[in-house]
C-alpha cells in the first residue's frame, strides 16, 4: 500500500524577517548576504529485504532563528506500513520515521524544501557582558559521551588562551586559531569522524574530519565556560569560495558539521575551522598562504549557506530504537530485526541523497 503525508512547517512569511548581516568577504569571492537560495533535499531509500522487521530514521532540515534557514515543507511516498514526520530529542528537531513488517520492497522517497541565506554576525562592536548566561544555555556547557570537559580538556583550553585575552570572544578566537594551526584534515577518516575529544588530546592525534575538529572546538570552549555546540547537516551545492567546499547533485556522502559559540547580547556565533583545515590539506597550502589567511578570517563569524543544518544535539535516543543513544544524528539510521545497518555505507544500507537548487518554479540540477 502506498501512503503519502505532507506537513507544512513555515510559510513564506519568514522571508519578511531575514537576519541582518554584513558582508565579510572582501574580494571577488564576496558573498551576497541578502540573497535567498531554495533547495530540494531528496532521500531515496531501498532497505535490504532481509529480516522480518525494519525501522528507518532520517534527519531532516531544521528551521533556524534568526532565520538564515527555514523549511517550507516535507512530503513522502513509499511502501512503509507506518511512517510520519516527527520530532526528536530535547530540542524537538525534525525527523522522519518509517517501519516495514514482513517481506516485500522497503522503499521510501522523502522530499524537503529549504531556503537559506548566507549567515554572518558583525562582531566589530562587541563589548563583554558580565551578566549571567540565560538558563537555557546550561546544556551547552556540559560534557557529552565523546566531548568531556574534564581536567585534561580544561588544561589544554587554558594553555591555549592564557595570554590571548580575557573576554569570551578573545578566548573563542584563540581556540579557533589554535585548531587551524594544529588540526590536520585527514581524508582517510571514515564518515565525518567520531569526535572523540579525549582520545584526540590524550594521544596527540589532532586529525580527522569536521566532526573531530568541531568537537574539539566545542569541548575546549565549554571547558572555559563558553556555551558551544555543533550543527550537523549536509552540503547542498557548489561553494562560491572554494571548489572543495561544495557538492553537486548526489550528496549521499556530503554530510558536514559546523560549530557555534554563544555571546551575551549577540547570540550564537558561527565558526567553521574544519573547512579552513580541509582547503589547506587538499590544496597543500601553508597556513600563511593568502588563501588560507583569507578563509581563516571569512569563517570566524560567518557561514556560507551552501550547506543546511539538521540538528545540534548529542547522545540522542531515537524513538523506538533498540541500539541505545547515538553520539550524534547526521546520517540515515536503520535497524533490521533490531540490528543497525552501517549508516556510512550508502550502497549497502540502501540510501541515496540528492539535492536540487530550485529556480523559479523549476529546478536546477
Amino acid at each position: 500500500m502506498k501512503r503519502r503525508d505532507f506537513i507544512k512547517i513555515i510559510g513564506a512569511g519568514a522571508l519578511l524577517n531575514p537576519i541582518t548581516s554584513i558582508p565579510l568577504f572582501a574580494d571577488s569571492r564576496r558573498l551576497d548576504f541578502e540573497k535567498w537560495n531554495s533547495f530540494r533535499l531528496t532521500y531515496q531509500i531501498d532497505l535490504p529485504a532481509t529480516g522480518k522487521h525494519a525501522r528507518l530514521w532520517l534527519p531532516l532540515p531544521n528551521s533556524m532563528s534568526p532565520a538564515y534557514q527555514y523549511t517550507q515543507g516535507n512530503n513522502w511516498s513509499g511502501t512503509a506500513k507506518t511512517a510520519k514526520f516527527d520530532t526528536c530529542g530535547k530540542e524537538k528537531f525534525p525527523v522522519f520515521t518509517a517501519e516495514w513488517q514482513g517481506n516485500g520492497p522497503r522503499h521510501a522517497t522523502i522530499h524537503s524544501i529549504i531556503k537559506t541565506s548566507n549567515h554572518s554576525v558583525n562582531l566589530e562592536y562587541y563589548r563583554p557582558d558580565t551578566a549571567s548566561l540565560p538558563p537555557h544555555l546550561k546544556p551547552y556547557l556540559e560534557s557529552t559521551n565523546l566531548i568531556p570537559i574534564d581536567k585534561l580538556v580544561k588544561d589544554v583550553a587554558h594553555s591555549i588562551t592564557y595570554d590571548k585575552g580575557n573576554t569570551p570572544l578573545e578566548k573563542a578566537r584563540a581556540i579557533y586559531d589554535w585548531l587551524i594551526d594544529h588540526f590536520r584534515h585527514d581524508e582517510t577518516t571514515r564518515g565525518r569522524g567520531r569526535g572523540d575529544v579525549k582520545f584526540m588530546l590524550e594521544n596527540n592525534q589532532l586529525k580527522g574530519k569536521c566532526v573531530d575538529a568541531h568537537s574539539l572546538f566545542v569541548g575546549l570552549a565549554r571547558a572555559l565556560g563558553i556555551p558551544a555546540r555543533m550543527q550537523y547537516g549536509i552540503r547542498m551545492t557548489e561553494s562560491e569560495l572554494h571548489s572543495s567546499l561544495g557538492r553537486p547533485a548526489d550528496i549521499s556522502t556530503a554530510q558536514h558539521s559546523r560549530a557555534e559559540f554563544y555571546l551575551n547580547n549577540y547570540g550564537w556565533i558561527p565558526v567553521n575551522p574544519a573547512d579552513v583545515c580541509k582547503v589547506a590539506k587538499l590544496e597543500n597550502l601553508n597556513l600563511d598562504d593568502p588563501q588560507i589567511e583569507r578563509l581563516r578570517e571569512d569563517f570566524f563569524g560567518a557561514w556560507e549557506m551552501n550547506w543546511i543544518t539538521f540538528n545540534h544535539e548529542q547522545d540522542i535516543p531515537l524513538p523506538n530504537s533498540r541500539v541505545g543513544k547515538l553520539p550524534f544524528f547526521l546520517f540515515p539510521h536503520a535497524e533490521i530485526d533490531n540490528q543497525p545497518l552501517d549508516s556510512m555505507d550508502p550502497e549497502n544500507f540502501g540510501y541515496k541523497i540528492i539535492t536540487a537548487e530550485l529556480v523559479g518554479t523549476g529546478a536546477k540540477f
